[in-house]
């Protein structure tokens, strides 16, 4: 029977009262966020509350969120496909651009195949519960994405942690596994998304090898950056061939939205039939699915090097300013320069005193980071010109007390 009274039933006011009491809670640790309505496209600019402000916290590397060549490819599919896949790509949602997207991923990974997901969030949770279950071992990174820790959380296997990057802890870890007869799977990014630092991936993969486990490595910060064509670090470093399972996103250097697995055949066949992400959700839209083909296509191309070379040329360049200007200034080793503040209050003041002089650079803070480890998350893109990036040195100058 349905609500008839004009006063909500109590339940309704019991989740409203616990609401507002953990709003509350966040705001007195510093921790309440709130979302600010963008009036723009994604760009170097961006326009919020009416005000244009240099954008220096989005993802979109290459600066091909509004590439014509790539809104192109989006137009002319929701011309053919419109604007939605329909169903489950096991149903009826199976378009043509979907394999041709990972027909271009598989050849700028080098791999046998590859499946495209909704996000890279789904591509995690369907695929690592997928390969292995209780009985079996994840050993992860500390600093790895919410999205590799929540699926190894689902899939029920036992989760052992390591510390970032420390192979010693990474290697008793592999040993306990087995000693134990477990199917071990590492997680690990290539590229830190809050830190900005790169995993020591030939490690890794020669410690994996040695007990005999699997690797997924998530390199949703570094396809489009580094390697050949932008295939990414693992790509680089020689070493993608020994990497079991490689992840990715379509809505970073691609400037799309979408996430991926490449690998074997066999990998991907196996995906289509248990990756519950993928199963059960509707297929990626086709106006997506076509920009984020085209954007590939693009990155390995002369076009993608370019911006790529324009890219790290940014990154030296900010790399180097901040030496004498951040304390324990990051090292340049990818687009994300993170300028550690600590406290949170502290991050949030310096973030407001940068949107006041025309920056945008929101504060991070935990759970995204640790606690006390509050930031500046400075992302740069291809796109950023050396007056912007001046413009950035200056204005942390400013805020900082640097004369």
């Amino acid at each position: 029977m349905g609500m008839t009274g004009e006063n909500p039933p109590r339940s309704r006011d019991a989740l409203r009262a616990h609401c507002a009491n953990a709003l509350a809670a966040l705001e007195g640790q510093n921790l309440l966020r709130r979302m600010r309505e963008v009036d723009s496209a994604q760009g170097t600019e961006i326009v919020v509350g009416g005000r244009c402000l240099l954008n220096f916290s989005s993802n979109d590397y290459l600066g091909l969120a509004n590439h014509p060549a790539i809104a192109d490819a989006a137009h002319e599919a929701v011309a053919r496909f419109g604007t939605g896949s329909g169903a489950s790509r096991l149903v009826c949602g199976n378009l043509a651009p979907h394999a041709a997207l990972e027909n271009a991923i598989a050849r700028l990974k080098g791999t046998g195949a590859a499946l495209a997901f909704s996000s890279g969030y789904a591509a995690a949770l369907g695929t690592i519960p997928a390969l292995v279950g209780r009985g079996d071992a994840i050993i992860l990174d500390k600093l790895c994405h919410a999205c590799l820790v929540d699926a190894a959380r689902l899939s029920g296997a036992r989760v052992r942690v390591f510390r970032h990057n420390d192979m010693a802890q990474l290697e008793e870890h592999l040993r306990w596994a087995a000693s134990s007869d477990m199917r071990a799977l590492v997680l690990v990014e290539s590229v830190y998304s809050m830190d900005g630092d790169a995993a020591p991936l030939r490690a890794i993969v020669e410690a994996k090898d040695r007990h005999g486990a699997w690797l997924l490595v998530d390199e949703a910060h570094a396809t489009g950056i580094f390697g050949p064509g932008g295939a990414g670090l693992c790509r680089e470093l020689g070493v993608s061939e020994r990497v079991e399972i490689q992840m990715g996103t379509l809505s970073k250097a691609f400037g799309s939205s979408g996430g991926f697995i490449a690998g074997d055949r066999e990998l991907i066949d196996l995906l289509i039939n248990r990756a519950r992400s993928f199963i059960f959700s509707t297929g990626p839209a086709p106006a997506a699915v076509a920009a984020a083909r085209a954007a590939v296509e693009l990155s390995s191309g002369p076009e993608g090097d370019v911006r790529r070379t324009a890219l790290w040329a940014n990154i030296n360049d900010l790399a180097t300013e901040l030496q004498d200007l951040w304390p324990d200034p990051p090292k340049g080793e990818s687009p994300i320069l993170p300028l550690i503040v600590g406290a949170e209050n502290s991050a949030l003041a310096i973030a407001g005193a940068l949107r006041e002089r025309g920056l945008w650079i929101p504060a991070i803070r935990y759970p995204t980071v640790a606690r006390a480890k509050a930031r500046l998350r400075v992302s740069l893109s291809a796109a950023h010109t050396r007056a912007q990036v001046a413009a950035l040195v200056e204005a942390l100058r400013a805020v900082r007390g640097i004369k």
